[in-house]
């Protein structure tokens, strides 16, 4: 693995942007709830993240809920002028740790002035509309209102710029028709690839993709032929991981997330992995497999 490939940029929002940014959802208590075991090792992720080169970070005000966005500020506030926060709107936390829709544009904009709050700015770099879908997946249906109500946000100044999550390409199609859409945050990795034709077509068109759970998620990636590439190039499986996403397409922008320094330092290695054309091949073939057996069992 080479380390002196320089980690390339992306526009997002017409501002330059490391393509390894940095997602804050873990900073927080498990399953996103609650406080962190350990505050003050959140606060020195955080830091030690834009000391890696980070200038993209991922959050949302319903991470805690409000908990992740109270982190940031207390991290980085005042924040540096090149650093983009991408926030999210769309849903809440019940008491017991739920996840559960709030898509209505009182909600958006009661959302909107949350994140303001907590993250202590007096506009939001951009904001995504999270459709709930089925929590992880998209599910078709309008975004018609939605979308105006955080346009209409963003006519006040309080939002800079509008972005969607867990949609379709229709409803991308749909939003795109009333407001500029500058991101796509999708759940999509090495072995879930659905929105194969979704990214392409945001890449021809210069906006960002986002892509969730590039890890797994809450279900690592497995996969023996990762691992066999991995040991090869003397990189991690992860790291591998998050290269291959790199290499997909220019507009891809990276979010792992971790409450680790050292899982941290070593996500950010994965932008110095060299592929080659043959790597990239049995790495492909990777998610062929995982989309003929999903194929099969559907």
């Amino acid at each position: 693995m080479s380390k002196s490939t320089p980690v390339s940029t992306f526009t997002l929002a017409g501002r330059p942007v490391s393509r390894m940014g940095y997602g804050a959802m873990q900073l927080v208590g498990p399953g996103v709830f609650g406080p962190p075991r350990d505050r003050a090792a959140s606060i020195a992720v955080l830091r030690e993240a834009l000391a890696l080169g980070v200038n993209h970070i991922d959050t949302s005000d319903y991470y805690g809920p409000y908990i992740t966005n109270q982190l940031i500020r207390e991290a980085l506030h005042p924040y540096p002028d090149n650093l983009v926060i991408v926030t999210k709107v769309g849903a809440f936390r019940g008491k017991d740790g739920s996840w559960l829709p709030a898509l209505e544009p009182e909600d958006l904009t009661r959302a909107v002035h949350d994140n303001l709050r907590n993250l202590g700015v007096q506009a939001l770099d951009i904001v995504n509309l999270r459709s709930m879908g089925s929590v992880h997946a998209p599910a078709e249906g309008s975004l018609a209102r939605q979308v105006a109500a955080l346009a209409e946000l963003q006519r006040q100044g309080l939002v800079r710029h509008i972005g969607l999550s867990n949609v379709t390409s229709a409803q991308v199609a749909e939003a795109q028709s009333i407001a500029e859409i500058v991101c796509v945050q999708n759940h999509y990795n090495l072995v879930h690839r659905e929105d194969d034709a979704l990214l392409d077509d945001l890449a021809a068109k210069g906006i960002a993709y986002v892509p969730f759970f590039p890890l797994g998620g809450f279900t690592p990636i497995q996969s023996s032929a990762l691992s066999n590439v991995a040991q090869t190039i003397g990189a991690t499986p992860m790291q591998v991981a998050l290269a291959w996403l790199l290499h997909r397409a220019p507009n891809v922008l990276l979010i792992p997330g971790t409450a680790s320094l050292d899982h941290l330092r070593e996500n950010m290695q994965a932008a110095h992995c060299r592929l080659t054309p043959a790597v990239r091949a049995e790495l492909d073939a990777i998610g062929r497999v995982n989309g003929t057996r999903a194929a099969a069992a559907g």
